[in-house]
């Protein structure tokens, strides 16, 4: 029996369209060919495709598998090239002996220099090559991404993750490549219909564990099971930060049923998704006012969270205002993560119990508080490498469990212990501390630059967690950002403009 030809390619990158920088191919790891299949068992949206791909007996026919940390708007030369070597292997693959179906790994909040929608640019490109026009087409996507009528118009079945923070990465790309496999053995061609809320939630309120996105994915979980011509309903959080027409809150369904029956399943979403558009609006401490309640207490650790230097986000992850309370508030026993590959290039040649003049972090953006001079006391340095404690982990979806901060170093400074990156790497497990000697359950405070994701790794040993505001390009306060593109109205920002 012939085995079924499915061919796999995947392109991720969250774009934050208001931080300065282009993301350029220096940014991307880039994986071709047959080094896509040594994924299998990383725990990544790829492994999970490779596990059902085996499990089902396809022949895969890998071409490239591009991702990036979110970071500025990428150079639309990237998105070209992965095109164009999408496009030529898909040729050749129909050319030389026929294809049965197209699985992609994507995220769904890209944005290039040229392009507000490349993933549905890609989607229809796929479409447009003679012989793919009716492949069964299926794709896993992420929880922020911002939906667009074009990426539903051209697949078959787009699959959301449902956890945030996204737990369930590799899995929600096991039920996508599941459906894919389904579709293949009945014969069916489901489609996808989508609907945009005119709401866009900052990060922060987009925990999967609070309202409103419990109540919202509850009630995707009961469509799918009242209707079984719906094979997956996603909910989509959006990616706030991305100034694109169609940014924010969205539903999609993938389906075998009616146009009118969908449509009445979106209305329900979208129904429940405006009647609590209140409980997405994060609170958020002062950040004085956090410490000082924080210096009251005893035992630890106690997690500052500060979105607005959110490095799953797309910023810096370099901003010094946390550090800074934690300085002014004499908070001993305590530790911050801060990428700035300068300051670790300055302690190349230093050895342990070195005191060393430093300039420490607020280099990557105009809206932080700046640099922190000071002298400070040299620990350790190591190359940065580390294997996540959690193969579930919030950052495992394109980068697998094995994780490179490059180049790093811990230094003191005053009772805190700072642990510089060359890379900005989210905080979203445990063993990037205990990688460089840092036990953080004998923290007494801990500075995390995320918004959602840490949560995974972080609440299960908190004895408390503040979420503090503080400069930053991943800000809370969306009604600051200069969006060009968003459509209108879309609330809270058209709600507070009109106040």
């Amino acid at each position: 029996m012939k085995k079924h030809r499915i061919l796999l390619a995947g392109i991720f990158h969250e774009t934050h369209s208001f931080v300065e920088e282009l993301t350029s191919f220096n940014d991307f790891t880039i994986k071709r060919g047959a080094e896509i299949l040594e994924r299998t068992g990383d725990g990544s949206t790829i492994s999970g495709f490779l596990e059902v791909a085996e499990a089902e007996g396809w022949e895969v026919v890998p071409v490239a598998d591009y991702a990036a940390m979110p970071s500025g708007t990428v150079d639309h030369a990237v998105f070209e090239q992965f095109s164009n070597e999408l496009d030529t292997s898909l040729r050749e693959a129909l050319a030389d002996g026929g294809l049965e179906g197209i699985w992609l790994s994507l995220h769904g909040a890209m944005v290039t220099t040229r392009s507000v929608d490349p993933e549905g640019d890609l989607l229809a490109a796929i479409r447009g090559v003679p012989g793919a026009e009716t492949l069964p087409l299926f794709a896993v996507f992420d929880l922020h991404a911002n939906f667009t009528d074009k990426m539903a118009s051209h697949a078959n079945g787009l699959v959301g993750y449902r956890e945030n923070p996204h737990i369930d990465s590799r899995d929600s790309a096991v039920r996508s490549a599941q459906m894919l496999a389904r579709a293949l053995k009945e014969g069916a061609r489901p489609r996808v219909l989508a609907r945009n809320a005119p709401i866009i939630w900052a990060p922060p309120g987009t925990g999967t564990a609070d309202r409103p996105m419990r109540d919202l994915e509850q009630l995707a979980r009961r469509i799918e099971a009242q209707n079984p011509e719906i094979w997956e309903a996603s909910v989509i959080a959006g990616y706030s930060f991305s100034d694109v027409p169609q940014a924010g809150v969205a539903f999609c369904v993938t389906t075998t049923g009616s146009e009118r029956d969908a449509g009445r399943a979106l209305d329900e979403l979208e129904r429940l998704a405006i009647e609590l558009r209140e409980f997405g609006r994060p609170q958020e401490w002062d950040l004085d006012d956090a410490l000082s309640e924080i210096g009251k207490k005893r035992g630890g650790p106690y997690i500052v969270v500060e979105p607005a230097d959110n490095i799953g986000g797309g910023a810096p992850g370099d901003d010094t205002a946390v550090l800074r309370g934690f300085l002014r508030h004499g908070f001993t026993n305590s530790a911050v993560i801060i990428a700035d590959s300068a300051a670790v290039a300055a302690l190349a040649d230093a050895r342990p119990g070195d005191k060393r003049r430093l300039s420490i972090g607020g280099k990557g953006s105009r809206l932080g508080v700046g640099p922190l001079e000071a002298e400070v006391e040299f620990v350790s340095r190591s190359d940065g490498a580390f294997t996540l404690e959690d193969r579930n982990s919030h950052m495992v979806a394109s980068r697998g469990i094995h994780i490179e901060m490059g180049p790093s170093a811990v230094v003191r400074l005053e009772g805190v212990t700072i642990l510089l990156t060359s890379l900005k790497t989210p905080p979203n497990d445990l063993g990037q501390f205990r990688s460089q000697g840092i036990v953080p359950e004998k923290l007494f405070a801990i500075g995390v630059k995320a918004a959602v994701a840490h949560r995974r790794a972080y609440d299960p040993i908190a004895a408390g967690s503040y979420t503090v505001s503080t400069p930053g390009p991943c800000t809370s306060e969306l009604v600051t950002l200069p969006y060009r593109r968003l459509r209108q109205p879309v609330f809270p920002i058209s709600h507070e403009r009109k106040q």
